[in-house]
Protein backbone atom coordinates (compact mmCIF):
# COMPACT_ATOMS: atom_id res chain seq x y z
CA UNK A 1 0.00 0.00 0.00
CA UNK A 2 3.04 2.62 1.38
CA UNK A 3 6.23 2.40 -0.35
CA UNK A 4 9.09 4.39 0.38
CA UNK A 5 11.90 3.80 -2.25
CA UNK A 6 15.55 5.94 -1.22
CA UNK A 7 13.32 9.10 0.30
CA UNK A 8 15.66 11.85 1.71
CA UNK A 9 14.34 15.46 2.78
CA UNK A 10 16.90 17.95 2.95
CA UNK A 11 15.56 21.41 4.36
CA UNK A 12 16.82 24.88 2.74
CA UNK A 13 19.38 25.81 5.80
CA UNK A 14 20.86 22.62 4.94
CA UNK A 15 19.29 20.49 7.87
CA UNK A 16 18.94 16.44 6.34
CA UNK A 17 15.54 15.68 8.20
CA UNK A 18 15.56 12.26 6.59
CA UNK A 19 18.08 10.35 4.70
CA UNK A 20 17.67 7.07 2.47
CA UNK A 21 14.68 6.15 3.95
CA UNK A 22 13.33 2.22 2.54
CA UNK A 23 10.11 1.27 4.19
CA UNK A 24 7.05 -1.03 3.23
CA UNK A 25 3.47 -0.50 4.73
CA UNK A 26 1.11 -3.13 4.09
CA UNK A 27 -2.65 -2.27 3.75
CA UNK A 28 -4.37 -3.29 7.11
CA UNK A 29 -0.88 -2.89 9.03
CA UNK A 30 -1.12 -0.64 12.72
CA UNK A 31 3.02 0.61 12.67
CA UNK A 32 4.60 2.83 15.37
CA UNK A 33 7.05 5.36 14.41
CA UNK A 34 8.98 5.38 17.02
CA UNK A 35 12.76 7.09 18.19
CA UNK A 36 13.83 10.53 20.27
CA UNK A 37 12.77 13.88 19.00
CA UNK A 38 14.41 14.95 16.21
CA UNK A 39 14.06 11.15 14.66
CA UNK A 40 12.29 12.49 11.48
CA UNK A 41 9.14 10.77 12.79
CA UNK A 42 6.70 13.93 11.54
CA UNK A 43 8.53 14.46 8.78
CA UNK A 44 7.84 11.06 7.44
CA UNK A 45 3.94 12.05 7.82
CA UNK A 46 4.06 15.20 6.45
CA UNK A 47 5.36 13.43 3.16
CA UNK A 48 3.04 11.51 2.42
CA UNK A 49 0.03 14.24 2.98
CA UNK A 50 2.21 16.46 1.11
CA UNK A 51 2.78 19.11 3.59
CA UNK A 52 6.55 18.38 2.68
CA UNK A 53 8.06 17.68 -0.61
CA UNK A 54 10.72 15.21 -0.87
CA UNK A 55 14.37 16.36 -1.99
CA UNK A 56 14.87 12.87 -3.27
CA UNK A 57 13.39 9.15 -3.83
CA UNK A 58 9.53 8.05 -4.26
CA UNK A 59 6.95 7.66 -2.36
CA UNK A 60 4.27 5.39 -3.54
CA UNK A 61 0.74 5.53 -2.39
CA UNK A 62 -1.26 2.84 -4.01
CA UNK A 63 0.95 2.51 -7.10
CA UNK A 64 1.22 6.06 -7.42
CA UNK A 65 4.26 7.89 -6.85
CA UNK A 66 2.61 10.72 -4.56
CA UNK A 67 5.77 13.15 -4.74
CA UNK A 68 4.79 13.53 -8.47
CA UNK A 69 1.41 14.77 -7.71
CA UNK A 70 0.19 17.78 -9.33
CA UNK A 71 -0.91 20.40 -6.93
CA UNK A 72 -5.11 19.79 -7.98
CA UNK A 73 -4.75 16.24 -7.32
CA UNK A 74 -3.35 16.98 -3.38
CA UNK A 75 -6.94 17.32 -1.77
CA UNK A 76 -8.33 14.18 -3.17
CA UNK A 77 -4.98 12.68 -1.50
CA UNK A 78 -5.87 14.12 1.62
CA UNK A 79 -9.18 12.67 1.68
CA UNK A 80 -7.48 9.57 1.49
CA UNK A 81 -5.22 9.89 4.06
CA UNK A 82 -6.18 11.62 7.21
CA UNK A 83 -3.78 13.03 9.97
CA UNK A 84 -4.77 12.89 13.74
CA UNK A 85 -3.11 15.61 15.72
CA UNK A 86 -1.94 15.82 19.16
CA UNK A 87 -3.16 19.27 19.56
CA UNK A 88 -6.95 18.13 19.02
CA UNK A 89 -7.45 21.35 16.24
CA UNK A 90 -11.02 21.34 17.12
CA UNK A 91 -13.19 24.38 16.02
CA UNK A 92 -14.23 26.15 19.90
CA UNK A 93 -17.98 27.48 18.25
CA UNK A 94 -19.18 24.38 16.67
CA UNK A 95 -20.64 21.47 18.38
CA UNK A 96 -18.99 17.34 18.15
CA UNK A 97 -21.53 16.90 15.75
CA UNK A 98 -20.48 19.78 13.68
CA UNK A 99 -16.61 19.36 13.92
CA UNK A 100 -17.11 15.83 12.46
CA UNK A 101 -19.74 16.65 10.02
CA UNK A 102 -17.62 19.78 8.57
CA UNK A 103 -15.40 17.89 6.12
CA UNK A 104 -18.32 15.85 4.79
CA UNK A 105 -20.00 19.25 4.15
CA UNK A 106 -17.54 20.50 2.17
CA UNK A 107 -17.58 17.70 -0.09
CA UNK A 108 -21.42 18.07 -0.84
CA UNK A 109 -22.70 14.88 0.95
CA UNK A 110 -26.27 15.21 2.02
CA UNK A 111 -27.95 15.35 5.48
CA UNK A 112 -28.79 11.95 5.90
CA UNK A 113 -25.27 10.77 4.75
CA UNK A 114 -23.62 13.10 7.46
CA UNK A 115 -25.80 12.08 10.20
CA UNK A 116 -25.01 9.08 9.90
CA UNK A 117 -21.66 8.47 9.11
CA UNK A 118 -20.42 11.21 12.40
CA UNK A 119 -22.87 9.24 14.42
CA UNK A 120 -20.47 5.68 13.12
CA UNK A 121 -17.43 7.48 13.42
CA UNK A 122 -18.52 8.35 17.19
CA UNK A 123 -19.35 4.91 18.05
CA UNK A 124 -16.02 3.73 16.94
CA UNK A 125 -14.75 6.34 19.43
CA UNK A 126 -16.89 5.13 22.20
CA UNK A 127 -18.15 8.72 22.50
CA UNK A 128 -21.89 8.73 20.83
CA UNK A 129 -23.18 10.44 24.03
CA UNK A 130 -21.17 13.62 23.55
CA UNK A 131 -22.21 14.22 20.08
CA UNK A 132 -23.83 17.75 20.95
CA UNK A 133 -21.40 19.18 23.20
CA UNK A 134 -18.81 21.17 22.26
CA UNK A 135 -14.83 21.02 22.84
CA UNK A 136 -15.03 23.24 26.31
CA UNK A 137 -16.89 20.33 27.95
CA UNK A 138 -15.07 17.67 27.42
CA UNK A 139 -11.78 16.47 28.39
CA UNK A 140 -8.10 16.00 26.86
CA UNK A 141 -8.81 12.51 25.84
CA UNK A 142 -12.02 13.30 24.78
CA UNK A 143 -11.26 15.89 22.56
CA UNK A 144 -8.49 13.46 21.01
CA UNK A 145 -11.20 11.13 20.63
CA UNK A 146 -13.63 13.23 18.39
CA UNK A 147 -10.80 14.50 16.28
CA UNK A 148 -10.11 10.77 15.81
CA UNK A 149 -13.57 10.79 14.70
CA UNK A 150 -13.57 13.64 12.35
CA UNK A 151 -10.21 11.89 10.72
CA UNK A 152 -12.02 8.85 9.93
CA UNK A 153 -15.35 10.10 9.20
CA UNK A 154 -15.10 9.45 5.26
CA UNK A 155 -13.66 6.01 5.67
CA UNK A 156 -10.01 7.14 4.24
CA UNK A 157 -7.95 3.90 3.89
CA UNK A 158 -4.48 5.25 6.01
CA UNK A 159 -4.99 6.75 9.08
CA UNK A 160 -1.67 8.78 10.14
CA UNK A 161 -1.47 9.83 13.96
CA UNK A 162 1.47 12.52 15.21
CA UNK A 163 1.65 11.88 19.08
CA UNK A 164 -2.11 11.09 19.48
CA UNK A 165 -1.24 10.32 23.35
CA UNK A 166 1.22 12.68 24.04
CA UNK A 167 -0.31 14.70 26.66
CA UNK A 168 -2.57 12.21 28.10
CA UNK A 169 -2.32 10.35 31.66
CA UNK A 170 -2.13 6.80 31.47
CA UNK A 171 -5.85 5.59 31.18
CA UNK A 172 -6.81 8.15 28.89
CA UNK A 173 -4.26 7.34 26.51
CA UNK A 174 -5.39 3.37 26.45
CA UNK A 175 -8.98 5.29 25.73
CA UNK A 176 -7.43 6.74 22.44
CA UNK A 177 -5.19 3.11 21.75
CA UNK A 178 -8.34 1.13 21.89
CA UNK A 179 -10.36 3.47 19.45
CA UNK A 180 -7.21 3.40 17.25
CA UNK A 181 -7.01 -0.36 17.74
CA UNK A 182 -11.08 -0.44 16.40
CA UNK A 183 -10.56 1.19 13.29
CA UNK A 184 -7.78 -0.67 12.63
CA UNK A 185 -9.55 -3.95 12.54
CA UNK A 186 -11.92 -2.38 10.08
CA UNK A 187 -9.11 -2.54 7.89
CA UNK A 188 -8.06 1.03 7.81
CA UNK A 189 -4.11 1.03 8.13
CA UNK A 190 -2.94 2.90 10.90
CA UNK A 191 0.80 4.77 11.26
CA UNK A 192 1.56 6.23 14.56
CA UNK A 193 4.44 9.15 15.33
CA UNK A 194 5.05 8.23 19.13
CA UNK A 195 7.55 7.81 22.19
CA UNK A 196 4.44 5.84 24.07
CA UNK A 197 7.00 2.93 25.38
CA UNK A 198 4.57 1.17 27.73
CA UNK A 199 1.61 1.30 24.45
CA UNK A 200 4.34 -0.56 22.02
CA UNK A 201 5.86 -2.74 24.24
CA UNK A 202 1.69 -3.73 24.94
CA UNK A 203 0.50 -3.59 21.26
CA UNK A 204 3.71 -5.70 19.75
CA UNK A 205 2.99 -4.69 16.41
CA UNK A 206 4.95 -3.39 13.77
CA UNK A 207 7.64 -0.55 14.72
CA UNK A 208 10.06 1.29 12.75
CA UNK A 209 12.56 3.36 14.54
CA UNK A 210 14.23 5.82 13.54
CA UNK A 211 17.44 8.17 14.64
CA UNK A 212 19.00 11.22 12.98
CA UNK A 213 16.59 10.67 9.79
CA UNK A 214 17.45 6.96 9.50
CA UNK A 215 15.61 3.94 10.28
CA UNK A 216 17.97 1.56 12.13
CA UNK A 217 15.68 -1.14 12.51
CA UNK A 218 12.33 -2.12 11.15
CA UNK A 219 10.50 -5.03 12.89
CA UNK A 220 7.04 -6.44 11.60
CA UNK A 221 5.98 -7.59 15.65
CA UNK A 222 7.86 -6.45 18.28
CA UNK A 223 8.65 -3.72 21.33
CA UNK A 224 10.11 -0.35 21.33
CA UNK A 225 13.60 0.21 20.74
CA UNK A 226 15.66 2.47 22.72
CA UNK A 227 18.22 4.43 20.38
CA UNK A 228 21.66 4.94 22.65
Amino acid sequence: MIKFENVFKEYPNGVMAISNINLKIPKGDFVFLVGPSGAGKSTLLKLLIREERVSRGKILYENTDITKLRKSKIPKLRRDISLVFQDFRLLEKKTVFENIAYALEIQGESKSFIKRAVKESLELVNLPSKINCYPGELSGGEKQRVSIARSIVNNPPLLLCDEPTGNLDHDTAWDIMNALININKKGTTVVMATHAVEIVNKMQRHVVTLSKGCIIKDVESGGYYEVN
